[in-house]
């Protein structure tokens, strides 16, 4: 059966928000009232804030007020500087997001590169972050799986070589989920539009900086004293970035847990959202 969820009375242009943080112009959503919670979307080609949480946002704002801002280089925000990497530069620029929009601390929800940036936060600041949902995060190191995966290589590699298409994205689009029957046309549309802005194709948020390795987060040592709660959210079918990732991280954060989702890929949130909503909730909520 088919798992989705309604979006309440939270709509795409009724939630957006722009602010000022450090000069570049963000865009976000927000909806509700309560304990803040900050979702963060992935990085693959085309993401946004709205696009990967949909099906979250009504019913979270339900419980929490719910923000999910798009990253610089993605949606409707301000490009990233080209010299800079992503989760190590996406990191510090979520809490002085919060730090704008006076906000003391948060919970977390981050997908794929999203949860990688969450991380990076906590490691920095660790007082900005209560509690934290993180589903096929980056960030660790996968035990058996080759790596990186064919989805990693298009998501890094999209604007490059053959060039950016929809027949590409629909590709990379049906590695995120179990059932490729779920991508519409109407997702891919929205999502090419989004990819193909002329800042973004000469600028991809995405693609690795020369001579700049990324920070490897499973290898900081500070993992081992974060003080947080933290719920890892796996689909058992993720070809995007396989379970086995997760161990690393599993294994040093003391407060962790994980939720394996069955017939589910790299979308938790979107595949299996009433559960994701329940679960999370729940866990944020405690």
């Amino acid at each position: 059966m088919k798992d989705t969820s309604s979006t309440a009375t939270a709509t795409e242009a009724g939630t957006s928000r722009f602010v000022d943080v450090d000069g570049y112009r963000i865009h976000y959503h927000e909806a509700g009232s309560g304990a803040p919670v900050v979702l963060i979307h992935g990085g693959g080609p085309g993401a946004t804030g709205w696009s990967n949480y949909s099906r979250n946002i009504g019913p979270l704002s339900e419980r929490f007020r719910v923000i999910v801002p798009d990253l610089p280089g993605f949606g409707k925000s301000d490009m990233k500087p080209r010299e800079q990497n992503t989760w190590e530069w996406y990191g510090p620029m979520i809490g002085r997001f919060l730090d704008v929009l006076g906000i003391e601390q948060a919970h977390f929800v981050g997908n794929s590169l999203g949860g990688a940036t969450a991380l990076v936060l906590a490691l920095e600041r660790p007082d900005k972050v209560a509690r934290m949902v993180l589903m096929g995060t980056a960030g660790g190191m996968p035990a058996f799986s080759i790596a990186p995966t064919d989805g990693i290589k298009t998501l890094l590699y999209f604007y490059d070589g053959e060039g950016p298409s929809k027949a590409r994205l629909k590709g990379f689009v049906e590695q995120l989920v179990f059932d490729p029957s779920q991508v519409t046309d109407a997702l891919l549309e929205q999502r090419m539009a989004a990819a193909m802005r002329p800042e973004i194709v000469d600028n991809p948020p995405m693609r690795p900086v020369p001579g700049k390795p990324r920070f490897e987060i499973w290898r900081d040592a500070r993992l081992a004293s974060l003080p947080h709660d933290v719920m890892f959210i796996w689909g058992r079918e993720d070809r995007v970035m396989p379970i086995d990732g997760v161990f690393v991280l599993l294994k040093q954060i003391p407060k962790a847990r994980l939720y394996v989702l069955p017939r589910c890929g790299h979308w938790a949130q979107w595949e299996h959202a009433d559960e994701f909503n329940r679960v999370s909730t729940g866990f944020l909520a405690a």
